[in-house]
């Protein structure tokens, strides 16, 4: 059973500022915020709604104030759900997957008296928090309450005990300190329209539900917080330690695609802000899905993607609040084909491959003849090329304004490592040998080796030989495209300069545009996000390499590194990025699916 003590009295308190939690409910919402109640984010509230396209998510309820902060003994996770322990009470917070829905549970420890007051603000999720304030309507009727924030979406807030009464609806003005750090606007207003006065004798118990959908006041709470638990429970038999609880952070990811159909299923990339990535999605899909026993779901997901397929690209995101997606990238539509590999051998279910051939011929062909963005192979050395002006194609995507940080415009080397691997894949489904990889493998081997560095180059045409670790997917793939007398020179290479605990720097130290810190403002971020930045999940890929050109030495020590920021930043899960330099401060999503996905999946 998976317990997680993130704060105890004594402790800096600091860390109830800056420790975060998050609840996901199966939908893409959630309920998050930090260790001490105070919101420092425009996305921490008791409720983050999602609803079906044009609307998207919705900032349902914002913060609830209720016990003393002062007096909290204790923050943990339970089954990688938050527990809050003060002098004379217990609360705990759940969601019920697939509903709008949170449940806040008050367990007295002494005889107490609460005021719990929630606080709104009507806006979209990632809306802006300096909007004017304006009145809520409200209707109370016995133990529930009504709140009107607008949108034809009623709020419903339905007690167990206590009763509510109605407040002056007087806006407080709050400041969001990350918002401020990011550069975005931070300082708006919230407003209390009623509280909820309850009193308790030890050992009593009381619910508080917060709703954004029909909510049938008969259904018990406990009953539907208890299945959440067993569900959990669930998802951890079998494991133990940190394997459990990364388990349960994947779960916050696998959600059902609201714009589909109910069987359609895709990934969040990160929260708070992220949608569903194509990329992302194929990269973490082993981690989220396989190595927890959801092979089912993980067939969901490649059929909903494999839907979506344009012009031989499968989306590379679908936006906030719609239901089309969007094509610009050169790689994901290639994980696609590493993912459906991965769910093949694990599953060992051969059908989905047999369905989706046709369509995985009709991709390779796009490629081999050209498709949009500039994407297909040059004739003369069978490269796959990619590039178009105004478009980052690979996952080193930053972009400030019109300019694109890291074009990497031309031949990159984990898109042809990529490329060469879903050939081969292709190959060996469909019983056919493939000119276009033994091309490719030959010019990869003739072009993209630096002997004198030592390492491979970036890009080609044009050339760029920094340090980065896309290299290593020539190695760590199924197929790799590298020949083998070269991988221990790239892999010592990318092990001395750009591993670090928590995962690999995305350029060397001693580049000249190399940047050791993730601060500032967006352009100041976006700037440094690959330009040393370290990603967390590039830790699979290299431990992918290590036991090919290792494989007698043990390399899981590789993953301690990760124990720490889970309790420092995102309670229990993963950041998307650190610093490049210690002590590696955690940056970013406080939860990225990639991040959990990766190193769940070298524990298993």
């Amino acid at each position: 059973m998976p317990r997680r003590v993130c704060y105890r009295r004594g402790d800096p308190k600091a860390a109830l500022r800056t420790l975060e939690w998050l609840v996901p409910n199966g939908l893409g919402g959630y309920a998050s915020g930090t260790a001490g109640g105070e919101p420092t984010r425009r996305f921490h509230g008791a409720l983050i709604a999602a609803l079906p396209p044009p609307r998207g998510r919705i900032l349902a309820v914002s913060t609830i104030e209720d016990c003393d902060g002062d007096d909290l003994e204790e923050f943990a996770l339970e089954e990688g759900l938050p527990v809050w322990r003060y002098e004379k009470i217990v609360k705990r917070l759940s969601m019920p997957l697939g509903h709008n829905l949170t449940i806040l549970t008050y367990r007295a420890l002494q005889d107490v008296r609460l005021s719990i007051r929630p606080s709104f603000q009507e806006r979209p999720h990632e809306g802006r928090v300096d909007q004017p304030a304006r009145e809520y309507p409200l209707v109370i009727d016995g133990l529930t309450a009504e709140v009107d924030r607008g949108s034809s979406l009623p709020i419903l807030l339905t007690a167990s005990a206590g009763r509510f009464r109605a407040l002056h609806q007087q806006a407080h003005l709050v400041a969001y300190e990350i918002e401020r750090e990011r550069g975005y606007d931070f300082e708006g207003p919230l407003v209390k329209p009623c509280e909820l006065l309850l009193e308790l004798k030890a050992g009593e118990e009381a619910t508080l539900v917060l709703s954004a959908e029909a909510f049938d006041p008969l259904l018990a709470p406990r009953a539907l917080h208890q299945a959440e638990i067993d569900r959990r429970k669930e998802i951890c038999k079998g494991s133990e330690g940190l394997r459990a609880e990364l388990a349960l952070a994947a779960d916050a990811f696998v959600v059902r695609k609201l714009s589909g159909g109910p069987d359609e299923r895709t990934v969040i990339a990160g929260y708070h802000w992220f949608t569903d990535w194509g990329r992302d999605t194929m990269i973490g899909l082993e981690g989220l899905c396989l190595s927890t026993g959801r092979h089912q779901t993980a067939a969901r997901i490649l059929r909903t993607f494999a839907g979506h397929v344009r012009d031989g690209l499968i989306p590379n995101l679908f936006p906030e609040g719609e239901s089309q997606g969007l094509y610009h990238t050169a790689d994901a539509t290639l994980w696609f084909f590493h993912a459906l590999d991965r769910y093949t051998r694990i599953s060992k279910d051969e059908s989905l491959v047999r369905e989706l051939l046709p369509k995985l011929k009709e991709i390779l062909e796009h490629h081999l003849q050209g498709t949009r963005f500039g994407i297909g192979v040059d004739p003369a050395d069978g490269l796959l090329k990619q590039g178009a002006a105004g478009y980052q194609l690979t996952w080193m995507d930053a972009k400030v304004g019109d300019y694109v940080v890291t074009p990497r415009r031309g031949k990159a080397v984990e898109i042809n490592a990529l490329f060469y691997n879903a050939l081969k894949l292709h190959e060996s489904w469909s019983g056919t040998s493939s000119d276009a990889a033994k091309k490719l493998r030959a010019s990869f081997n003739a072009r993209f080796f630096d002997q004198q560095l030592g390492h491979l180059k970036d890009v080609l045409d044009p050339d760029d030989a920094s340090l980065r670790p896309n290299q290593i997917f020539a190695i760590s793939l199924p197929n790799p495209v590298l020949d083998e007398d070269k991988w221990q020179p790239v892999l010592d290479t990318v092990r001395r300069e750009l591993l670090t605990p928590v995962g690999l720097r995305s350029l060397g130290p001693r580049e000249p545009d190399y940047k050791p810190y993730y601060r500032g403002d967006l352009p100041t971020r976006d700037a440094a996000y690959h330009q040393g930045t370290v990603w967390a999940w590039l830790i699979g890929p290299f431990l992918d390499a290590w036991r090919k050109v290792y494989p007698h030495q043990d390399a899981q020590a590789l993953l301690q590194g990760f124990e720490a920021p889970m309790h420092s930043f995102g309670a229990g899960t993963i950041a998307e990025i650190f610093d490049a330099e210690p002590p590696h401060t955690p940056r970013g999503c406080i939860a990225q699916a990639w991040s959990v996905a990766e190193v769940l999946r070298c524990l298993t």
